[in-house]
């Protein structure tokens, strides 16, 4: 089971694209998406210093349209891709690019989004100088300690002893002057404090923008930074990428969610590393690659080969599948085959250990068979009950 998994801002190195200008139509693809942008990408990706690339402006289409081209490269027919990837994943700002990928936004789309975002990202983090710093190591109740004593956000929680803090300078300095005990603090290159409610001006400019773009469905299962649930609803992945900008990253849920799936291959899409590290700490079983130069485009199609399994959405365009958001045991409402179905109802619910989830219809319709049993466990991601897409009235 392959999961795909999408970087985000940070990650990226000057010059990080120049072996991938080798590959013929690359470049292509990069310029088109530079006149979505409004920005040269390609200059950016082969010949910008460090300095230039850390511009939120900058680095956020780069990252995403970089990933959206090499995807291209790994899957040149990408229709055949939804057979092979179980899951795609991002991080942060890598989220647009993965739910791209799986066909909730076009390209087009997808660049002047983040377009946008960067710019609102960067006009929100020039109200208050702002950064953030990765906390590395250290028992977690004490770094979360450190963090609220010095008002400071968890923007990311990464796992593998992985926690980003997030907030003013003064108070980045404060945390610096004072750290948790046994963590090693590595202030990050970014300019802005990401995920809190410093981002909040570009939440508001996003929503505006969010209710004049056309989604589709995903065809493969997303995970989401939020929760690490699956999110199978277009209009919701958007909805999830656009409150992101101001809410903490979970990526470890996410991690989570690819244990409970079963995941056995994990590929990071350019610029790669930093997601591939912390897998290889978290999920120790799973095989990994960092897609970082053309060099590997080889051994990931290898590791497609022997780890691809389609996640089973894309298979049925006629009908409309509810899945599982979480690992958990299912329990139904009283919704009988042929029953109506209204947006938004819920209609079954899953329960794990801790808390008990909804498990809503985004699309109304009728009931035309349930997938598992009432009181099956069920993994992330499976779809659960088929609903034919008419419909339903008011």
């Amino acid at each position: 089971m392959l999961v795909i998994a999408c970087p985000g801002q940070g990650s990226q190195t000057p010059g990080f694209l120049r072996p991938w200008l080798e590959l013929p139509g690359f470049e292509d693809r990069l310029s088109w998406l530079s006149v979505v942008a409004g920005i040269d990408l390609v200059k950016h990706g082969t010949e910008s210093d460090a300095d230039t690339i850390r511009d939120t402006a900058v680095a956020q289409p780069l990252i995403v349209a970089s990933g959206l081209v090499s995807l291209l490269a790994l899957f040149p027919h990408p229709a055949e891709a939804f057979r092979q990837i179980a899951a795609g994943a991002g991080h942060s700002v890598g989220e647009i690019t993965a739910a791209t990928g799986a066909g909730v936004l076009t390209a087009e789309q997808a660049m002047v989004f983040v377009r946008e975002r960067g710019r609102a990202m960067a006009e929100a983090s020039a109200v208050t100088a702002t950064g953030m710093t990765a906390v590395l190591g250290g028992d977690p109740d004490e770094v979360a300690a450190a963090l609220a004593k010095h008002g400071l956000t968890a923007a990311n929680a990464n796992g593998a002893g992985q926690t980003v803090a997030a907030g003013t300078l003064e108070q980045l300095a404060a945390l610096k002057d004072v750290p948790p005990a046994k963590a090693r603090l590595m202030p990050l290159q970014v300019a802005g404090a990401f995920h809190t409610e410093h981002m909040r001006p570009a939440v508001d400019v996003l929503s505006g923008y969010a209710r004049a773009i056309t989604t589709h469905d995903p065809r493969t299962r997303l995970l989401s930074n939020a929760d690490g649930h699956v999110v199978h609803d277009g209009r919701e992945v958007l909805r999830r990428l656009v409150s992101q900008v101001s809410n903490p990253v979970r990526w470890d849920l996410c991690m989570e969610a690819m244990r409970d799936l079963g995941v056995t291959g994990f590929i990071e899409i350019p610029p790669a590393g930093a997601l591939t590290g912390l897998v290889k700490r978290s999920l120790p079983d799973v095989e990994t690659l960092a897609l970082k130069t053309p060099d590997d485009l080889d051994k990931a199609k290898e590791m497609v080969a022997r780890h691809g399994q389609s996640s089973g959405l894309s298979q049925s365009p006629t009908w409309r599948l509810v899945v599982a958001p979480l690992k958990g045991i299912v329990h139904f409402t009283a919704l009988d085959a042929g029953a109506s179905v209204g947006d938004g109802d819920t209609i079954a619910t899953v329960a794990t250990l801790r808390d008990t989830f909804d498990v809503v219809a985004p699309h109304g319709g009728r009931v035309v068979e349930w997938l598992v049993e009432d009181g099956d466990p069920v993994s992330p991601g499976q779809p659960i009950v088929r609903l034919h897409p008419q419909e339903v009235p008011a």
